[in-house]
């Protein structure tokens, strides 16, 4: 049968990268492609930054490929994970051959909780003098990343990493550490654990110290930001939005308004989100044909400005291709 994917560009360069992501799906696999619209400009047009007919296509496809969305985003990322159900965030931040990194030994994937922490959306104006956030950690959402993280790790014989702050936090970072440590010990997946101010400065000093890192919602966001700031920046980090039965996957790069329609964004992130896709899809040998063109294009070029080179999204485009 044919996986459905719905393809949702958004916003600024999601306009030019999603659309080589598509090109490139389309030589490794069969598929079929649904395009919506979602972010700033269709709010500007109806009044809403994610239709309902674009939610709803969402809810009934195997997997969905979106780009970017501008102010925006909020109104419509943390919907569309929803729409999927998910429940974790896979971000790997890995340094490529050919680009310049500041640490190029960094090779780590984060896998982030997804539904809760500080973005569960209990905010509350109380006063002109006083604003609040909520907190929310269950056990039953700790216990179901920890299930996932257990089993990622599982083909390699792994261990992974809990990043955490359960010495002030005691009781949500405290569950949280909990749940996790607790279904690790039940599987037999050796772990270790670090807090997650001190990983911080641990990453920057020694980023092979680490391999599989699980964090909560906020400390996973602003965690592996850092980490892309080792391996050469945003622009070529990938991520999955991972729910029971479909998936959303997205480049970590923003809507880049300063070179949107010039024709030079660099389509790496978006193409090895669509390889994310291909492996939750089932087709690892297609996610494994994409995964080496991107690593042959980043190592032998052409390269898009933001990398040091001249060449177009449509030059990388078709050096990708050739290579399939």
């Amino acid at each position: 049968m044919t996986d459905t994917i719905t393809v949702i560009p958004g916003d600024g360069i999601g306009q030019e990268v999603v659309p080589v992501a598509v090109s490139v799906l389309d030589e490794v696999g069969e598929f079929a492609f649904e395009e919506y619209d979602a972010g700033d400009a269709v709010q500007a047009e109806t009044g809403e930054a994610l239709p309902a007919e674009t939610r709803r296509a969402v809810e009934g496809s195997d997997a969905t490929l979106f780009g970017a969305a501008g102010e925006t985003a909020a109104d419509v990322i943390l919907p569309l994970r929803a729409a999927v159900e998910s429940f974790v965030n896979v971000r790997p931040a890995r340094a490529y051959p050919g680009v310049d990194a500041l640490r190029p030994e960094t090779d780590i994937v984060f896998l982030r909780e997804n539904t809760e922490g500080v973005y569960a959306g209990h905010e509350n104006r109380l006063s002109d003098d006083l604003s609040t956030l909520t907190r929310v950690v269950t056990d039953s959402a700790s216990r179901r990343l920890a299930e996932f993280a257990c089993d990622y790790v599982a083909d390699g014989g792994g261990e992974f990493t809990v990043a955490h702050k359960a010495n002030v936090m005691r009781e949500t970072d405290g569950r949280f550490r909990e749940a996790v440590l607790d279904v690790a010990e039940e599987r037999g997946v050796p772990t270790d654990e670090v807090l997650m101010d001190a990983f911080a400065t641990q990453v920057c000093l020694s980023p092979s110290a680490f391999d599989i890192v699980v964090c909560p919602n906020l400390a996973g966001d602003v965690l592996s930001d850092l980490a892309a700031g080792l391996v050469g920046g945003l622009g070529l980090l990938p991520s999955a939005n991972i729910g029971e039965e479909r998936a959303l996957f997205e480049p970590v790069h923003g809507t880049a308004p300063d070179i949107a329609g010039e024709g030079v964004a660099n389509p790496v992130a978006t193409v090895s989100s669509a390889a994310m896709c291909c492996e939750f899809l089932g087709h690892d040998e297609g996610a494994e044909r994409v995964r080496q063109a991107v690593l042959e294009v980043l190592a032998d070029g052409p390269r898009t400005p933001d990398l040091g080179g001249e060449a177009t999204t449509e030059d990388v485009e078709r050096a990708l291709l050739d290579r399939l």
